[in-house]
């Protein structure tokens, strides 16, 4: 039988290995991080109807168009629509104020309708038993600002439903109420 070099490793005693990672540890005790987050090109901070956190939405311009990063918390296991809508404003209680999905282009709801998609439509959220909401999301083609852009002289708010978004059904997809809303500002916040 030939032994694999692996094999022939010498155990190193568990109380060795203790004080090595400790001292490793202690080593990089009070220095800075080297390594630094990415800071959003905008972001929209989620309230529910009573203003309390519902998560956020971190925007950051790519070489596709826009990605976006969601965690949503405080929300009961299922399935949430959500949409990019065209007006910057989350009035309580139930966010009409935020108007209806982002649609520069003049397109039908749904990103399964064949006349589709509003920019603003985004696939549903999907939150597991126990878990906090989290989606990373693509708006290929988009601009952050400018001619058709997300932030323009009325603003814009990210918005989730109450239900999930069927996917073709004009206007909204039969989402249901809006439960939570953030308006979307530039810059990282």
């Amino acid at each position: 039988m030939i032994t694999p070099p692996y094999a022939k490793a010498r155990a190193i005693p568990a109380t060795a290995l203790l004080a090595a990672l400790t001292l490793a540890g202690c080593a990089n005790m009070g220095k800075t991080p080297t390594t630094k987050l990415p800071v959003p090109d905008a972001h929209a901070p989620l309230v529910d109807a009573r203003g309390a956190d519902r998560g956020r939405v971190d925007i950051f311009r790519d070489t596709t168009g826009l990605r976006l990063e969601l965690v949503a918390r405080g929300f009961g296991a299922g399935t949430y629509g959500m949409h990019v809508h065209a007006v910057g404003q989350c009035n309580a209680p139930d966010f009409a104020s935020a108007g209806p999905h982002w649609n520069p282009t003049g397109a039908q709801h749904g990103r399964e309708n064949p006349l589709g998609a509003h920019h603003g439509d985004l696939p549903n959220l999907v939150v597991e038993p126990d878990t906090i909401g989290r989606a990373t999301l693509q708006l290929v083609g988009s601009r952050l600002t400018g001619d058709g852009g997300v932030i323009d002289g009325d603003g814009a708010a990210f918005v989730i439903h109450a239900a999930p978004d069927d996917m073709k059904t004009d206007p909204s997809g039969n989402s249901g109420g809006r439960v939570a809303c953030g308006v979307i500002v530039a810059g990282g916040g």
